[in-house]
């Protein structure tokens, strides 16, 4: 379950992503009454078995039991429910266009690092997003220099030049990240759990904002989850 909306005086849209057919919107009928017995399985977060039956412009949701109930465990966590937010707002706007079921895994597993208190919340957050995004085609380099090859480390990191960028390459404008930063990010990408759960305070906030400059750069349009994060900030 990644959101839901109102519908009329009782029903709600329930955005969902599915293993094998991708995004799916369906309608919840008198979930918002009282004697709903949907209502408490729909929660955004949880991953549940669910049956569905074709409408005219929203199939319908006929049936649906609670696999895992993560949204209840998240919920109770201002720092956990913003970061499911940002992720399963991510998973949508990546998944719109075609179904992806690796990223139905990979959101799956981040949920339940993240309900389980596996790692630091922004660390998920943003391991899921750089593997998200290098799942559809634009994956960062940390490294070696982005435009040339260069091995690195490189001083500078460019969103539009791909990530990592050496002095020669480097385009007016580019950041110039720690090298704490730019290793944790590294970190994140590839799993390596061991070093990003010991990454100092600076780094894990200088990395959120580059993934946040990336994922926004690459999807185009503002990630309006993001403003949860930094309102609390």
């Amino acid at each position: 379950m990644l959101r839901t909306q109102k519908l009329g005086e009782a029903d709600r849209i329930i955005t969902t992503l599915t293993r094998n057919n991708g995004l799916k919107r369906v309608v919840a009928k008198g979930i918002r009454r009282t004697s709903s017995k949907f209502g408490a399985r729909l929660e955004p977060f949880t991953v549940v078995d669910a049956q569905f039956y074709q409408g005219r412009s929203l199939d319908i949701l006929t049936q649906v039991q609670t696999l895992r109930p993560y949204g209840l465990q998240i919920a109770q966590d201002y720092d956990l429910y913003t970061r499911a937010n940002v992720m399963v707002e991510i998973a949508e706007k990546l998944s719109e266009e075609e179904s992806h079921p690796p990223m139905y895994l990979l959101l799956l597993g981040a949920l339940h690092a993240l309900a389980n208190r596996r790692h630091k919340p922004d660390l998920v957050m943003n391991s899921f997003i750089l593997r998200a995004i290098a799942m559809s085609g634009w994956a960062p380099s940390f490294w070696d220099c982005a435009v040339c090859g260069r091995p690195g480390p490189c001083s500078g990191f460019n969103v539009s030049a791909g990530g990592a960028v050496c002095d020669t390459c480097r385009p007016p404008g580019s950041l110039a990240p720690s090298r704490e930063a730019m290793g944790l990010l590294g970190d994140l990408l590839s799993g390596d759990w061991g070093s990003a759960d010991v990454a100092e305070d600076f780094a894990r906030r200088e990395a959120s904002g580059l993934v946040a400059a990336w994922v926004q750069w690459h999807i185009e349009r503002r990630i309006k989850s993001y403003s949860l994060i930094s309102s609390r900030n």
